[in-house]
C-alpha cells in the first residue's frame, strides 16, 4: 500500500509537470506568434492618404496589402488598447514595413501631413496668364479663371472694374490639392492686401493717389522695367508726367488695351493711335485698370520713385538702349537725341 501511494505521487507529479510543459509550450508558442504578427512586415516606404469617410478598418486592411503590418485585426487590436481606435485624421501618413505594429499604431495616433501643392505666379503677370498656371499644377483652371472674375473679393477692384486684374499678388503659394477656387483667389488678393499698410495708403495719398491708382501705376512700372533697380527710376518719370499733364506714353498699357503681348505691337498697323480706355499714347492719365499683377517692388518704387535728374531737374522721358541701359532725360529734344544714339 505505501509502495502505491508513492506511485499515485509520482504519477500526479509526472502528470503536472507534464501540464506546466504544455502550459509553457502554448505560452511559448502564444508569445511567438504575437511576436510573428507585431514584428515590421517588410514592406518598403509607403505614404498612407487618409480621405473623409475612412475607417480603421479599410486602413488596417490597406497597410496589411502594402506590407506595412502582418495582419489588419493585430493593428485595430493594438490601437483600441491604445485608445487611439478613433485618432485618425484626414492626410498623409509616411510609413514603411521597417516598423513595428506598435511604432505603426504611433504614428497613426499622431498629426497627419496635409498635402500641400506650391503654384507660383510670377511678378507683371497678366490675370489671363494665371489660370494656366494653376491648371498645371492639378486645379480647375476655369474656375480660377472664374473666381478671378470677380471684383467683389477686392475692396478695391469692387465697382471700379470687371475683373481681379492688379489685385491678386505675386508670391509662391501652398495650397490643399482638394482647395476651392474662391479660396485660393480670395488668398492671393488678402496677401496683396497685406502690401496696403495704412502708412503705404497715407504715402500714395500724399502723392494724389488712391489705393487703386498706385496699382495701376505700379502695374505699368512692372511692364517697363527691366529689373528692380530701375523701378524708382521709371515710376518717377510717370508721377512727373501725370503732375506736368503729360500723357503717359506707355507701350505696354497699348498692349493690354488691345489684348497684344508688347512685342506684337506694330506701330505700321496704327496700333499706337488706336484709342482704348487703356492707352496712355490717346488719353491723358492713368490707363483705365491695372495692366498686370504688380509685385511688391513695383508697389513700393511708386512710394519711393526718384523724380530727379543728377542736376535737380524733373525726369520726364526715359528709353531702354538695346545693351538695356536705361536713359532718362527732362526734355523731349534730349530724349530724340539719345533715341537717336541709342536706339
Amino acid at each position: 500500500m505505501t509502495r502505491m501511494r508513492g506511485g499515485g505521487r509520482a504519477l500526479w507529479i509526472r502528470i503536472l509537470l507534464g501540464v506546466v510543459a504544455a502550459l509553457l509550450l502554448a505560452a511559448l508558442a502564444a508569445f511567438l506568434y504575437v511576436r510573428s504578427v507585431t514584428a515590421p512586415a517588410g514592406g518598403g516606404p509607403y505614404t498612407l492618404e487618409v480621405k473623409p469617410g475612412d475607417t480603421l478598418g479599410g486602413v488596417a486592411r490597406e497597410l496589411q496589402q502594402q506590407q506595412i503590418v502582418k495582419n489588419a485585426d493585430v493593428l485595430r487590436f493594438v490601437m483600441r488598447q491604445n485608445g487611439t481606435a478613433g485618432s485618425l485624421k484626414e492626410g498623409l501618413y509616411d510609413l514603411s514595413g521597417d516598423l513595428s505594429v506598435q511604432q505603426v499604431a504611433e504614428k497613426l495616433a499622431g498629426p497627419a501631413r496635409i498635402p500641400q501643392v506650391n503654384v507660383t505666379v510670377p511678378e507683371g503677370w497678366r490675370l489671363r496668364d494665371v489660370p494656366p498656371i494653376f491648371q498645371k499644377a492639378g486645379f480647375d483652371g476655369a474656375a480660377i479663371l472664374a473666381a478671378l472674375q470677380d471684383p467683389s473679393l477686392s475692396a478695391h477692384a469692387e465697382g471700379k472694374q470687371k475683373n481681379l486684374e492688379g489685385f491678386v499678388f505675386p508670391d509662391t503659394y501652398s495650397f490643399r490639392p482638394a482647395e476651392t477656387p474662391r479660396k485660393i483667389v480670395q488668398t492671393m488678393v488678402e496677401r496683396m492686401n497685406r502690401e496696403f499698410t495704412p502708412e503705404r495708403v497715407a504715402q500714395a495719398k500724399a502723392l494724389g493717389l488712391s489705393v487703386r491708382d498706385w496699382v495701376i501705376l505700379a502695374s505699368m512700372v512692372q511692364a517697363e522695367a527691366a529689373n528692380d533697380l530701375e523701378m524708382p527710376i521709371i515710376a518717377g518719370v510717370f508721377l512727373n508726367r501725370l503732375e506736368d499733364g503729360i500723357a503717359l506714353g506707355s507701350d505696354p498699357t497699348v498692349a493690354y488695351g488691345l489684348g497684344k503681348n508688347l512685342p506684337e505691337l506694330d506701330r505700321s498697323a496704327g496700333d499706337f493711335t488706336k484709342d482704348t480706355p487703356y492707352s496712355t499714347y490717346t488719353r491723358m492719365g492713368l490707363p483705365a485698370g491695372p495692366i498686370n499683377n504688380p509685385g511688391e517692388a513695383a508697389l513700393s518704387s511708386v512710394l519711393n520713385a526718384n523724380r530727379k535728374l543728377a542736376d535737380g531737374r524733373d525726369a520726364l522721358y526715359f528709353l531702354h538702349a538695346p545693351g538695356g541701359k536705361i536713359y532718362v532725360n527732362h526734355t523731349y529734344a534730349e530724349h530724340l537725341r539719345d533715341n537717336a544714339r541709342y536706339r
